[in-house]
């Protein structure tokens, strides 16, 4: 189930989200395992934890008091993404972050309970990584990264520093970014506003990248797009070398591609997603909904944005309860929401300045649209 279905089903309701101000962090330590699809000593790959761990700091978690973190870095290796995602569910974490298309192939099928974020995944839903965007059901939410019509940018772009160019070809691993290929059928299908051609180019090792870079410097009237995929991310340096020794214009989906000598880069700010993922993973524990105080309180040298109030206080109660894999809501949630979703009682709970013990309710899943 979702988190931000519950936003979209609650609208014109106040909703309190505790974990969003500092003070109100559960004291049970929280777990968090976070996959990751680049190679652990990546500059970019150090970015992206750098942005996600702030936007944990910033929504009050600290790691060691109310927080773990662990980090698995699989890479590419069918092999060692299979191996560590088996040690990841076993640890039985409260929320997994995970990174890459391979890393969510092999988690998708391999828990049903465990709340998943991906982060930086394309065509999640031709993936069947979710069944639709609005209602993706299940465990699983989070971040794609590339839509099939940024492919005509990159073709402006390309043609603004090489007016003559004729042909393009869209350099990636078909094993770790199967779905380009469906990418380049669906650009095609599109009224082509350009006259340049754009192929695909299969390439699985630094020997299939040199030929294909090779043949590009043979066609003057030609340039080259490196996919948003983590191979061509692992193999960036050889990828740069070999354009710049054959002069060939290159356009990346990646800042740090021309950080590094690259021509142009166009496409979404990826340590920025990091950072917004953070707010998914900070969420997905407990939901109340009532009207509460929201405002800078405290006093002189000390202020804090908080929320106060009783729907506050039992949200955090929820939170504290809450095992992994559970959405636990109160009544009055469960009375905005309950057509459309399937609950079961979780049983009831005193709770401090409440007269009466609350009954919480554990979200199972979302009903079917009628």
């Amino acid at each position: 189930m979702r988190r931000r279905d519950f936003i979209r089903i609650t609208v014109g309701t106040a909703v309190v989200w505790p974990l969003a101000a500092q003070g109100q962090k559960p004291d049970r330590m929280r777990r968090v395992s976070v996959l990751i699809g680049t190679p652990e000593n990546d500059p970019e790959t150090k970015s992206r934890i750098r942005a996600f761990r702030l936007g944990l700091r910033d929504a009050g978690w600290a790691e060691g008091r109310n927080i773990q973190i662990e980090f698995w870095f699989p890479g590419t290796d069918h092999d060692a993404i299979s191996k560590q995602v088996s040690e990841a569910i076993r640890s039985a974490p409260d929320v997994i972050l995970a990174n890459s298309t391979p890393v969510m192939a092999a988690l998708r099928p391999a828990t049903n309970s465990i709340p998943v974020v991906f982060v930086l995944v394309n065509d999640p839903v031709g993936q069947g990584f979710v069944s639709n965007l609005t209602r993706p059901g299940s465990n699983v939410t989070g971040f794609s990264f590339i839509d099939p019509e940024i492919v005509g940018k990159w073709i402006d772009l390309l043609t603004d520093v090489k007016p003559d160019l004729a042909q393009l070809v869209l350099l990636f691993n078909p094993d770790t970014a199967p779905y380009y290929d469906s990418y380049l059928h669906s650009f095609k299908a599109l009224p082509q506003r350009s006259r340049v051609g754009v192929d695909a180019a299969h390439v699985r090792s630094e020997a299939e990248i040199e030929q294909t870079i090779a043949r590009l410097a043979r066609e003057p009237r030609a340039g080259l797009v490196v996919a948003a995929d983590p191979y061509t991310v692992s193999m960036r340096a050889t990828i740069l070398k070999l354009a710049d020794q054959h002069r060939v214009p290159l356009i990346a989906p990646y800042r740090f591609f021309v950080v590094a000598g690259g021509l142009i880069s166009y496409g979404p700010d990826t340590t920025d997603i990091f950072r917004r993922s953070s707010a998914y993973v900070d969420r997905i524990l407990g939901i109340a909904h009532g009207f509460a105080t929201l405002g800078t309180i405290g006093f002189e040298g000390r202020f804090d944005y908080a929320a106060i109030g009783t729907v506050a206080n039992v949200a955090s109660r929820l939170c504290d309860e809450a095992k992994p894999g559970q959405i636990l809501i109160s009544p009055r949630v469960l009375m905005a929401v309950e057509r459309d979703v399937t609950v079961e009682p979780v049983g009831d709970f005193a709770l401090k300045g409440i007269r009466r013990p609350l009954t919480a309710y554990n979200v199972l899943a979302t009903k079917a649209a009628d």
